[in-house]
């Protein structure tokens, strides 16, 4: 089984600390425990004891580092402790302010990574070799990833389930968490979004329609004629709810639905890509490979059952 330590110390935000020990819990797949340099650690609001000292780090797959004070100073055993973990091919993540724990060790130094926006600044500020981009939920380095604050803890962690044991159990996480699964690392961490209509969110609808009729050939013109707005007004709209346009919304869609016909079917990926709603084979792998960051071939391989 998949061992994943969370890593405390005084300072640490409840919050992100709970995203890191149950984001994993909900596939029964992963087994969780919580260390720290000290048996007992410290938030505003409690205090917390701590079953594991920092030699767990030297036997799990995978570290949680959650949000931390950044004034906090790190102690150099924590530091030489990440920094061992690394080099022995341990998967280091961190959750909003844990970016600035994470980047003392100098594991960051020359990648692009992410933090809470309010933080940016003084990250970039105080690790000039580090490149930040206050704009991106999430973003990953492969064996390094960090997110931003709050709820794309929860984006971070089903992005690692999704790793490891393909879109079919990290959307089981996700509907558990009453989470959406669709959001990509990229998106915008805020969103400037209208007061909610009375009924709900505004594009919930035409969304669950485009998600239906994904594999056939929507056009701008058909879903803003469903929407009831015009295609500028759609536009827009797109942009404050979800982050993206209507489009590309719905070519993420096909691609999520391609995923899990990967996955559980035998189905070629020529006829995977006319089920999605591909025009062409080639469309469909070139546009998998810009979401996906593989070929559907690829995430085949390594996702299937």
């Amino acid at each position: 089984m998949h061992e994943v330590a969370v890593l405390v110390m005084d300072s640490f935000v409840p919050f992100d600390f709970a995203v890191g020990l149950d984001g994993f819990n909900w596939t029964g797949r992963y087994r969780v425990r919580v260390c720290g340099p000290k048996r007992t650690a410290r938030c505003e609001h409690f205090e917390l004891k701590v079953p594991h000292g920092l030699e767990l780090l030297s036997e799990v797959d995978t570290i949680m580092i959650p949000g931390h004070d950044p004034e906090l100073k790190v102690p150099q055993r924590v530091i030489e402790a990440l920094r061992q973990a690394a080099a022995r091919g341990a998967r280091i993540a961190s959750i909003c302010t844990g970016a600035f724990v994470f980047a003392e060790t100098g594991l960051l130094d020359g990648l692009r990574v992410t933090t809470h926006w309010l933080g940016a600044e003084e990250l970039q500020a105080r690790h000039p070799s580090v490149e930040v981009d206050p704009d991106v939920l999430y973003v990953d380095n492969g064996q390094f990833l960090t997110s931003a604050g709050a709820a794309a803890g929860l984006d971070l962690c089903l992005h690692m389930i999704r790793r490891d044991h393909g879109s079919a159990v990290a959307a089981d996480a996700a509907r558990l968490a009453v989470m959406p699964l669709e959001r990509e690392g990229g998106q915008a961490q805020f969103i400037v979004t209208p007061p909610a209509a009375p009924q709900g969110a505004e594009l919930e609808p035409v969304l669950k329609w485009m998600e239906t009729n994904a594999a056939r050939d929507l056009t701008l013109v058909e879903i803003a004629g469903r929407a009831g707005m015009s295609t500028r007004t759609l536009n827009r709209r797109f942009r404050e709810q979800t982050g993206t346009t209507p489009l590309q919304w719905l070519h993420r869609a096909r691609v999520r639905q391609a995923q899990h016909l990967l996955e559980t079917s035998k189905d070629s990926v020529e006829l995977i890509a006319s089920k999605v709603g591909f025009g062409s084979a080639t469309a469909f792998r070139d546009r998998f490979k810009r979401i996906a960051g593989t070929s559907p071939q690829s995430y085949r391989a390594a996702f299937q059952g």
